[in-house]
């Protein structure tokens, strides 16, 4: 964990700063643009890439992950150019929480997945990359999103012991725990049997 180096009006300033930008709900924004629909009354009604990608756009769907991973990245990448590094994890999980809960929906966003896997980018590459592939191999596997990012999340305080960045270790410990948090109901239906493949339409 990275001891205190910024001023407290400056830490709150990049704690905005991360909410903002974390808050945009790119998942809607587009498929309002490309006419997929309202995110809320499709799938899981999550404004996700991947119930983005259950409306059947492809594309939309791919735009929305990396709008997503990138205004969790940018976060980080800003606070880091103008900051220190008690700030730039400040505002990574601020932008965490503002995709979770934006103040523009009622509180009610999305799991925090792709912004998640987009500040380990640019916090810390290495686990980054680690954490996006581990992505792709569980969910190649399984065809579960939902148990992808668990799992992704879950191994990211191990790869940043295994990659030498442990001062991020309790960032990555607070995140996990809030996609676990965020994907209760995921648990459930992955025990029932009753969770959606990805690319399964509504």
């Amino acid at each position: 964990m990275p001891g205190l180096e910024t001023a407290p009006a400056l830490l709150i300033l990049w704690a905005v700063i991360g909410y903002v930008l974390g808050s945009i709900p790119f998942g809607m924004v587009l498929a309002r643009l490309m006419g997929l629909g309202n995110l809320r009354d499709i799938g899981s009604g999550n404004i996700g890439a991947t119930n983005v990608l259950r409306t059947g756009n492809k594309f939309a769907a791919a735009l929305t992950l990396i709008l997503d991973g990138g205004k969790g990245a940018l976060a980080v990448l800003l606070a880091r150019a103008f900051a220190g590094e008690d700030a730039v994890q400040l505002a990574g999980l601020m932008a965490f929480l503002g995709h979770c809960y934006p103040v523009w929906l009622g509180f009610r966003g999305g799991k925090g997945v792709a912004t998640f896997l987009g500040l380990l980018l640019a916090l810390a590459w290495p686990v980054g990359v680690a954490g996006c592939l581990t992505w792709l191999a569980v969910a190649a596997l399984s065809r579960l999103s939902s148990l992808a990012a668990m799992v992704a999340a879950g191994s990211s305080a191990l790869w940043m012991l295994i990659l030498g960045h442990g001062a991020a270790i309790v960032m990555a410990l607070v995140l996990t725990g809030l996609i676990l948090w965020r994907h209760n109901g995921n648990i459930a239906r992955i025990r029932d049997g009753t969770e959606p493949r990805i690319g399964q339409k509504n």
